[in-house]
């Protein structure tokens, strides 16, 4: 069977979309619930983000074992519920202790509840189509990047506290309905009949899937790069009202080469999206960073657009197709921990870099020396793979 569009999938994606939305609608809206009505500064607001990452980066490799130890379908009931039970939470809890604890819990249930909806996303797949599949379901995360600020935005703006937080109860809600109406096969959710004793470092990372997952760490560190510094960037420019402009755009042109890519690395290979995808990248970055017009800054999240929606989903396919269906959780979750620490890396040392240096010298020099980087790493391993394969035939002759 090569249908790609199944209901499984849509409901994995839906979930990965709702969750991660629902972080980036936390990271515009809570630092001004925080600054206005708790009278917190911008510490205080930021804190809440590092409590948020503490429990992702702390439980991501955890999230890998327990998916592939356990019954997927119970666990992502108890994450999505769980889930609902913390929105629920900030509703009553509305002291900074109170919402430093929440975020570091929320940060645990994102952690297994996307590691989870991308490890059963990835195991319905069709085998011939993963690469295409696995690309549309990264854009869930994209268009959730897109539509989660500007939505916090807008109702914390609009309506206040009173109606942000019961409205995310309500997403919540709707999460968990998305996430659980549909029973996946028992091939997908089933963990496997052999378990072995003891625990060791295999439990919580996929060797198979380590280089992948740290060349997709640094273009994600480079991305991070623009996530993070952006608004600030723009403010620099005078541009900072087209910032949302900006990932709209970005988002736009991930979507509309999706399907070409994703049947490109399906029919012709990785190399064939990755290598294009490096270039535009790093060109987009390079032309990013000397910017100054509105025109520049749209132009630059176009290119940025096709070479970031080229690499991303080409390396979490690339990560969870280097190990077994079985392991495929603890591939998914060696691949989403690298992003985790490389993104945290990224905004404290660009941000180093951007104060003793310019975001010109950060985007056009660091962050597209590391893009550079990550494509000579994936040159030198595709090498080392190939002679590797040689070597084994010739032995097995």
């Amino acid at each position: 069977m090569n249908k790609l569009w199944t209901t499984e999938f849509i409901s994995m994606g839906g979930c990965n979309f709702l969750v991660f939305m629902s972080q980036y609608i936390m990271i515009a809206a809570l630092p001004i619930f925080i600054m206005d009505d708790l009278q917190g500064g911008e510490l205080e607001a930021g804190m809440a983000m590092t409590f948020f990452q503490i429990g992702t980066v702390a439980c991501r490799p955890l999230a890998g074992k327990l998916i592939d130890s356990v019954n997927k379908r119970t666990l992502m009931l108890v994450a999505t519920l769980c889930f609902g039970l913390i929105m629920l939470g900030f509703n009553f809890f509305q002291t900074l202790t109170g919402l430093y604890s929440l975020r570091l819990l929320h940060g645990v249930i994102f952690a297994i509840a996307t590691t989870a909806a991308a490890a059963m996303a990835a195991m319905v797949l069709p085998a011939e189509r993963k690469g295409e599949g696995i690309g549309y379901f990264a854009l869930t995360t994209n268009l959730a990047m897109v539509v989660g600020p500007l939505l916090g935005l807008v109702i914390i703006g609009s309506w206040g506290a009173e109606m942000f937080f019961p409205f995310m109860v309500m997403l919540a809600l709707f999460t968990f309905v998305v996430a659980n109406h549909r029973r996946m096969p028992d091939a997908v959710i089933l963990p496997a009949k052999k378990q072995r004793h003891g625990i060791s470092i295999s439990d919580f990372i996929e060797r198979r899937s380590v280089a992948m997952s740290s060349i997709g760490g640094l273009v994600f560190f480079a991305y991070g790069g623009v996530l993070t510094f952006i608004p600030l960037y723009a403010k620099s420019l005078g541009l900072q009202q087209e910032t949302s402009m900006f990932f709209a755009v970005f988002a736009t042109v991930i979507v509309l080469t999706r399907p070409i890519v994703g049947k490109i690395f399906d029919t012709k290979g990785p190399d064939y999206t990755i290598y294009p995808g490096f270039l535009c990248f790093a060109l987009g970055m390079i032309f990013f960073g000397q910017i100054s017009t509105m025109l520049g800054l749209l132009v630059s999240a176009a290119i940025l657009g096709i070479g970031f929606g080229a690499l991303s989903p080409a390396f979490q396919t690339l990560a969870i197709q280097s190990a077994p269906m079985e392991r495929s959780g603890v591939a998914t979750a060696t691949y989403f921990w690298s992003l985790d620490i490389c993104v945290g890396l990224a905004a404290g040392l660009l941000g180093i870099v951007a104060a003793g240096y310019g975001y010109t010298f950060m985007y056009s020099v660091v962050c597209t020396g590391v893009i550079a980087a990550a494509a000579v790493c994936y040159f030198v391993w595709n090498k080392y793979q190939q002679g590797y394969i040689v070597m084994m035939h010739k032995t097995c002759e």
